[in-house]
């Protein structure tokens, strides 16, 4: 059973290459890249981080624990000529780190959890190549705005009181790469993003010597995506 197994995986890994990277595939979805308007969906996952910049220079940084979160979003595309598209790609991301502070002896104080969840709204510029056979790489560039549901910007608590704020709402760019995959039914496309914030999304505690935010002249979020897209 084993051996069967073995037998059409390699079957279907050699008809796939055929397909997509031969040397003359059977092109599918000829007029996929002709209509002018263009629908899909996304799914992927995430890593974020934080980059601190210091008032002052410290023996010891804000030490980040970044974790895998999700992203799933909507994509609408309007074909501007045979190598740029526009594309608008509004959706929800959910993301965690955990931050730790030095100075600190007690972990509650030293530790602090920032779950986000953001509704982001990229707009891009899509520039490809030729499309080769079923395959065609891309870049992407542009900016977002995004909305952080956890940011308890307007909350009275904060650090001395265990709750970690920032900011609302956030602009920055992403720039990314990936290659679409023309398929008999539909095209599938994976890809991997950079993302960076502009805007400093800290809401520093209301004591100006805070051991937590004191020393914090801006944190930005810069991230990951990897992102599985289908239209």
């Amino acid at each position: 059973m084993k051996k069967i197994f073995f037998a059409l995986g390699m079957l279907l890994c050699i008809q796939a290459s055929a397909q997509f990277f031969g040397r003359d595939p059977i092109l599918n979805l000829q007029t996929e890249d002709k209509k002018l308007l263009n629908w899909g969906y996304y799914l992927g996952f995430n890593q974020y981080d934080f980059q601190f910049e210091y008032k002052n220079n410290l023996d010891q940084d804000i030490i980040v624990d970044k974790s895998f979160g999700f992203n799933v979003g909507l994509i609408g595309e309007m074909r501007i000529n045979e190598f740029v598209d526009i594309r608008f790609e509004p959706g929800l991301l959910y993301t965690s780190r955990l931050l730790g502070f030095p100075g600190f002896t007690n972990e509650q104080d030293a530790i602090r959890e920032v779950r986000s969840t953001y509704i982001r709204f990229p707009l891009l510029a899509k520039l490809s190549t030729r499309r080769l056979g079923n395959i065609k790489p891309f870049i992407t560039v542009g900016g977002y705005t995004a909305i952080n549901l956890g940011s308890n910007e307007e909350s009275l608590d904060d650090n001395s009181s265990g709750q970690f704020r920032m900011k609302k709402n956030i602009y920055g760019y992403e720039l990314g790469f990936g290659i679409d995959m023309y398929t008999e039914y539909f095209k599938f496309t994976p890809s991997i993003r950079g993302v960076f914030a502009l805007t400093d999304e800290l809401v520093p505690d209301e004591d100006p010597n805070s051991p937590w935010t004191g020393n914090i002249a801006g944190m930005r979020t810069r991230g990951i995506f990897i992102n599985f897209t289908f239209e």
